[in-house]
């Protein structure tokens, strides 16, 4: 019989590649059908792990198969891929249990008739997995194809996106960042300081047997050392899940007590809530977004929080915003490529695509136009992503500030943020990379609207 964290693996990878759902959502429906937490855990991790190690396990496939992934069916391909990731990755898995539910696998699929071929590649790779036939790392005096083999293919990276990180920062950069990528991410967690100081809630998880350690730059951050945090059924709301780069946007818009402030694209709500506590739970926060279902989400973290000066409103894709007054602060959190969260969404790096840069970035300046007519004079406008991409980030700001002359630039590292001081840019802007400070790659800029309050 199949080991049935193998066999939900096999299906969330299924869901994935069609694209019925993403990494999440194919995880949560995983968990669904398999009530023992070891199982979850090894079918999140065989998941995740095949889907960061996808192309590396495809090369050593065609290898092996003698023949391109392409005339691979597919469903067998989502079979080699997640065992070749249990041979070469996760030594304590037995090979041989690891061949046979393969093989099962494939049956179980109707793939009858690819059990012999499953069976010989991976006992193939088995017996050879010291010797792999994949790109060494190029020494000193490589060519640059040499180098975008060994970034592509080793470290499973799209050559497009590996292109573009090699000719704007050098191979030793681009070299740490793909590694970083593909290190299995620790939980970092944000105190919600409504309800209890980061110290206090150390000392609470200390008390459940869950170790962690300060973040280095976010002021209420806190890395999981040991243990899991969200082992409880029930979140008290002193602490939300939040990498510590998307903890540090808050910081960007620098809000108040009393002040009026709008949040865009706020869902989940970890950004409301953190500027809630900034505010000390006074003004008012409008908390926006789109769809039914992210309402729903933000609605429930900010209830979660005890925030009580969040106003949740939902807003229509496009058009004017439904607000009569304006603010002192909006953030504009676009929704973008998430290219500088692959170390914890492995399956962006392959649902993305050059081309998409420049639709995306035409939304994204549309978005921050749509809200700049909110912001009062002398207000502050932060505009962020999680985009690794220029075209996405600076690119936007300058395209913005051409057209709205109303609006300067805030330069971050004269207007008091010191705790993320070394994270800033040359133009003052808020740049975190994976190769030089070890998170994730966010970006925020700041602008201020000309003018007297009114």
């Amino acid at each position: 019989m199949t080991a049935p964290a193998r066999t939900a693996a096999y299906h969330a990878l299924r869901a994935i590649a069609a694209e019925r759902a993403d990494l999440p959502t194919a995880l949560a429906e995983s968990r669904r059908h398999l009530p023992d937490e070891r199982d979850r855990a090894l079918a999140a991790e065989i998941v995740s792990g095949t889907l960061r190690w996808q192309r590396y396990l495809e090369h050593i496939a065609e290898h092996f198969s003698a023949r391109p992934v392409a005339r691979i069916d597919r469903d067998v391909l989502h079979i080699l891929r997640l065992s070749l990731y249990q041979l070469l990755h996760l030594d304590r898995v037995p090979a041989s249990a690891v061949v046979d539910d393969a093989v099962d696998l494939a049956r179980q699929a109707r793939k009858t008739s690819a059990t012999g071929f499953v069976n010989a590649v991976l006992r193939a790779v088995q017996r050879e997995r010291h010797r792999l036939p994949v790109p060494p790392r190029p020494g000193p005096g490589a060519s640059r194809e040499a180098m975008i083999a060994y970034l592509g293919i080793t470290c499973s990276h799209p050559e497009w996106l590996v292109t573009r990180w090699l000719d704007r920062h050098g191979f030793d950069a681009t070299d740490q960042w793909v590694r970083f990528n593909n290190d299995t991410p620790q939980m970092t967690l944000r105190a919600n300081t409504l309800r209890a100081c980061r110290e206090d809630v150390a000392a609470a998880l200390i008390a459940r047997q869950v170790e962690t350690e300060t973040t280095r730059h976010a002021p209420d951050g806190l890395v999981t050392i040991s243990g899991n945090p969200l082992r409880r059924t029930e979140m008290d709301g002193t602490f939300f899940v939040q990498d510590e780069a998307s903890q540090l946007v808050s910081l960007v818009v620098g809000a108040r007590p009393g002040e009026r402030v709008l949040d865009l694209c706020a869902s989940p709500g970890g950004k409301t809530v953190s500027m809630a506590a900034d505010m000390s739970d006074s003004g008012v926060i409008a908390a926006c977004d789109v769809r039914p279902r992210r309402l729903a989400l933000l609605r429930d973290t900010v209830r979660t929080s005890g925030a009580s000066h969040v106003q949740i409103v939902q807003v229509a894709p496009s058009g004017g915003l439904p607000f009569a007054s304006r603010f002192d602060r909006v953030l504009v959190d676009a929704p973008c490529s998430g290219l500088g969260t692959i170390r914890r969404d492995p399956d962006i790096r392959w649902r993305r695509r050059e081309a998409d840069l420049e639709g995306l970035a035409r939304q994204e300046l549309a978005l921050l136009e749509r809200a700049a007519t909110l912001v009062r004079p002398g207000g502050r406008l932060v505009y962020a992503t999680c985009s690794s991409e220029p075209e996405e980030n600076e690119a936007v700001v300058d395209a913005f500030m051409s057209r709205h002359l109303e609006f300067a630039p805030v330069d971050l590292r004269t207007n008091g943020a010191t705790p993320i001081l070394p994270l800033l840019s040359e133009r003052g802007m808020l740049q975190t990379w994976p190769f030089a400070h070890r998170l994730e790659a966010f970006f925020a800029s700041a602008m201020e609207r000309s003018g007297i309050k009114d």
